[in-house]
């Protein structure tokens, strides 16, 4: 009989909890089950293994991420929710390394799988970034992984404390951000 209070999202959250502490490569099920304390063997009842929980985490993460940004440029338009939506992005890579590296090279199953649901609505908040910009459709999925690529890159470098130059972090990433803002204006 599975522990009283722990279920699925339990697992899941604990199991992203703790690859946010020690890294994606260094979560295991053995160390999951101690941090739920279970032995490892109940968390199968919960999740199908190691792959299932990363998916499962992946699927979180990439819901966690939607809600934040969605509600960062809700109500902003142009260069003020391109500003909103790259800090409230950095943020979540930032605060949460692990669970946002499970989100990387992972590929739906098909259209009911929660991973896709998530990534449709992530995409959607930056898709509602461009809309503040004279962006052609032929243009918007150049856009699009622009503005994936920019963020996603600097804050993961940000967040592995790739940047060892004594120019101010938070500088550079304005600097990106008003590149960025030029950039699809002149489109």
């Amino acid at each position: 009989m599975p522990r009283a209070g722990l279920d699925r999202a339990a697992v899941v959250g604990a199991g992203a909890a703790l690859a946010d502490e020690v890294g994606l490569a260094g979560l295991t099920m053995g160390l999951l089950a101690d941090r739920v304390g279970v032995r490892t063997p109940s968390l199968y009842k919960h999740v199908a293994g190691q792959d299932d929980l990363i998916r499962r985490i992946a699927a979180l993460a990439l819901e966690e991420a939607a809600d934040a940004v969605g509600g960062a440029v809700q109500g902003r338009a142009g260069s003020d929710a391109l500003a909103a939506a790259a800090r409230t992005f950095r943020a979540f890579v930032v605060e949460h390394p692990g669970r946002y590296a499970a989100t990387i090279g992972q590929e739906p199953s098909g259209p009911d799988d929660p991973l896709a649901a998530a990534g449709v609505r992530l995409l959607d908040a930056f898709t509602a970034v461009l809309r503040g910009y004279e962006i052609e459709d032929r243009d918007a999925d150049h856009a699009l992984r622009m503005l994936r690529s920019l963020c996603h890159g600097f804050a993961t470098l940000e967040a592995a404390h790739g940047f060892q130059w004594s120019t101010d972090i938070d500088a550079s990433f304005d600097w990106l951000v008003a590149f960025a803002d030029r950039g699809l204006r002149a489109m």
